[in-house]
């Protein structure tokens, strides 16, 4: 049975590849089977002319003999032109055999021309639907960007339109003061004047009752006052040089102090602490309260968490929610009651760390927020997104004051001052930009040699730290602008774009991350290599120094959070 359906299935294999192939030449081989057909007719034809001219051939000897050969050659001779016809006719239709064959044969090279010409031309379509898909590929990416950018013009069209109201609110408010303060002016001055009189006639009537001689009224209508008030007016010299030289002798005593007070002790650290899993997928923040034994994290989980690590274990004190994606970077304000998060749904949100109540949800930026920090004071906030600008936030007003266009994706930023007057950010364009609050563009920035992760800021505000995508950390004098150290090592690599490095509490020593679960702890002054803590078993993505204890910090992409140090 399976025998004959292998046969079968070859046999309408050869059918239909003979149909295939005999397509084309079906014309041309009707028409040589139609010239068959007419040569065998022919030489049918030639052979029955033969054989009739053979028999009328004896016929004929048979009638010569019998004397009877007259009429019978003339029909031979007849049959024999007959024959000459036939011969001549078969000899064309030879010819146009030939001529017939010649055709077939030009018309299979045309055939093999044709079926090149339309392998060429497959190609040349297939060459052409691979660039129309190209294209249209491009045509798509185009078409997001530019509703990303019409996107993002809408924004700023909002964010315009929402700060000329500001300011015109604003424009209108200083008019009232300014008018305000004139008129406040005006009465300070009548009520000085009135001061004056009042107290021109109490002086007056003083010295009257006192000496009448005390005083003469020159020729000029001044008044010149005697000893009693030459002494009064000594005392009250020599009384205000006492004050101001015990002012002048306290700021010194307090520099002095502050001169005297070392920078806490940083013991480096050495053993694990404290281990446990921070959060349910990826720890991507970590920060201590300035103020407490507290530190904060921040995971992919959506979430912030709080722990408290003053005994020997740890213990969740709070979970903050309300962000809808990950959370990418944590911050405390200078007295730790409020913490700030930076998120990838776009939005940065602030919390009471108290009572653990979500507080203020700044939105307005079109990319992911990869940063937010306290700008100066617990009512301002500076964050840095993907969108490549900088938003300064007003909690008070729960706007956003002013939006700072950087052209770079923001990975990280800090504050260099405690008013906040001035901001550096780390870039994706490996720029470093500082930025002066009161001034529109940024005042200068330095390149380095890969895209900037992280930032900080040494306690003095002398010193900044650049975590590099190039495998080394930077050390810049801000001083001066300019870059004073480099530390890397061969085993370091930086273990993602978001690594965050930080300095000790007395910025004699760093911190950082790396790819393979380690923390490299460097000496800031000789550069050496203090320490590599290992224990991670994933990249770890930031790191952390209590600022008095001394104790670090760190987290990874694996759920897991290490204390470092003696608690």
């Amino acid at each position: 049975m399976e025998g004959g359906e292998w046969r079968s299935n070859i046999v309408s294999q050869l059918q239909a590849r003979n149909k295939y192939e005999t397509a084309a030449f079906q014309d041309i081989i009707a028409f040589q089977s139609r010239l068959f057909d007419n040569v065998n007719t022919l030489k049918n034809e030639n052979l029955q002319l033969t054989l009739l001219n053979e028999r009328i051939r004896f016929s004929g000897t048979d009638s010569v003999l019998s004397g009877t050969g007259t009429a019978s050659n003339e029909r031979i001779q007849a049959l024999e032109q007959k024959i000459l016809v036939q011969q001549e006719e078969l000899t064309s239709m030879h010819r146009r055999r030939g001529e017939h064959a010649q055709q077939i044969m030009s018309l299979n090279e045309k055939v093999h021309d044709l079926e090149k010409q339309l392998q060429a031309k497959d190609i040349v379509i297939s060459e052409n639907t691979a660039v129309i898909a190209s294209l249209r590929a491009e045509i798509q990416m185009y078409e997001t960007n530019m509703a990303e950018l019409q996107g993002l013009n809408q924004v700023l069209r909002d964010e315009h339109q929402a700060l000329q109201i500001a300011f015109a609110a604003i424009e209108e408010k200083l008019r009232k003061a300014q008018d305000e303060n004139r008129s406040l002016v005006e009465r300070l001055i009548k009520y000085k004047a009135k001061d004056a009189d009042k107290m021109n006639e109490e002086n007056e009537h003083f010295l009257k009752s006192s000496n009448p001689t005390a005083f003469l009224i020159n020729t000029f209508g001044r008044v010149s006052f005697g000893k009693k008030t030459d002494k009064v007016r000594k005392e009250l010299e020599e009384a205000a040089r006492e004050s101001g030289s015990r002012s002048s002798g306290s700021g010194s005593s307090e520099d002095k102090i502050l001169d005297s007070m070392p920078y806490y002790a940083t013991v480096l650290p050495n053993k694990v602490a404290l281990r446990f899993d921070a959060h349910d997928g990826e720890v991507n923040a970590v920060k201590w309260s300035p103020t407490d034994r507290i530190v904060a994290t921040g995971g992919a989980d959506r979430k912030v968490k709080l722990w408290d690590v003053t005994k020997s274990m740890v213990e969740n004190r709070g979970t903050l929610v309300g962000s809808n994606a990950g959370v990418m970077s944590v911050d405390f304000d200078s007295t730790g009651a409020y913490i700030v998060g930076a998120s990838n749904d776009f939005a940065s949100r602030v919390w009471t760390v108290a009572d653990q109540r979500l507080r203020h949800t700044l939105t307005g930026h079109s990319g992911k927020v990869m940063a937010a920090k306290f700008l100066g004071e617990p009512t301002k906030v500076i964050t840095g997104s993907h969108d490549r600008t900088l938003k300064i936030w007003d909690l008070r007003s729960k706007m956003c004051t002013e939006t700072k266009f950087a052209g770079s994706s923001c990975n990280d930023l800090v504050t260099s001052d405690g008013a906040g007057s001035t901001i550096i950010s780390g870039h994706f364009d490996k720029r470093i930009r500082f930025w002066d609050i009161r001034t529109e563009m940024s005042a200068n920035d330095i390149m380095l040699q890969g895209k900037v992760t992280s930032l900080d800021l040494s306690r003095d505000n002398n010193y900044l730290l650049a975590c590099v995508r190039d495998d080394t950390i930077q050390l810049i004098d801000l001083r001066m602008n300019t870059i004073v150290r480099s530390f890397s090592h061969e085993a370091f690599k930086v273990g993602c774009d978001w690594s965050r490095a930080a300095f000790g509490p007395g910025g004699r020593l760093l911190s950082v991350g790396a790819a393979d679960g380690a923390a490299y702890v460097w000496n800031t002054h000789s550069g050496r290599l203090e320490t590599i803590l290992k224990d991670h078993t994933s990249a770890v993505t930031a790191v952390s120094w209590h600022p008095q204890s001394g104790l670090l910090a760190s987290v990874d992409r694996g759920k897991r959070a290490i204390i470092w140090g003696d608690l």
